[in-house]
């Protein structure tokens, strides 16, 4: 299988920023250990802070699934639902922590509802689960 992982605003900072609740490693630690875990898979990976150039990656994706993370977009990006709701590929939204434990705006996604399904509250294996999914 071919895999999208996109992660959204802010999560460059991964590992650096509120390690209580992300963890320590870097985004790019976790991009390789999910690659290792799908070895035999095609992983890409794509970060970016700039909202028109995720829904263009959605846009242009050639691959079997989609792993989401878009961080603080999910909450208010009808641009990112619109692009995913216009792509035949499923999109699977996902969040390291559990976002209902967590500040009211949080609990509010607009992009759910167009998405296969949604993975939160495990951390790094929240992408890891998230992909295992397309695999049932």
């Amino acid at each position: 299988m071919k895999f999208l992982f996109i992660n959204g605003v802010n999560l460059n900072m991964t590992g650096k920023r509120q390690k209580d609740i992300y963890g320590a490693q870097t985004l790019d630690e976790i991009n390789a250990e999910i690659a290792a875990h799908f070895n035999g898979d095609e992983c890409e990976f794509y970060q970016s802070n700039i909202e028109g150039e995720i829904c263009t990656k959605l846009q242009t994706a050639a691959c079997d699934g989609i792993i989401l993370n878009a961080g603080a977009y999910t909450h208010y990006s009808y641009a990112i639902r619109d692009a995913i709701a216009s792509i035949g590929i499923p999109v699977i939204e996902v969040h390291m922590s559990n976002v209902h434990a967590r500040e009211e705006f949080r609990h509010t996604s607009v992009i759910s509802a167009v998405c296969k399904g949604v993975v939160e509250g495990f951390g790094k294996n929240s992408y890891i689960l998230a992909a295992e999914s397309f695999k049932l």
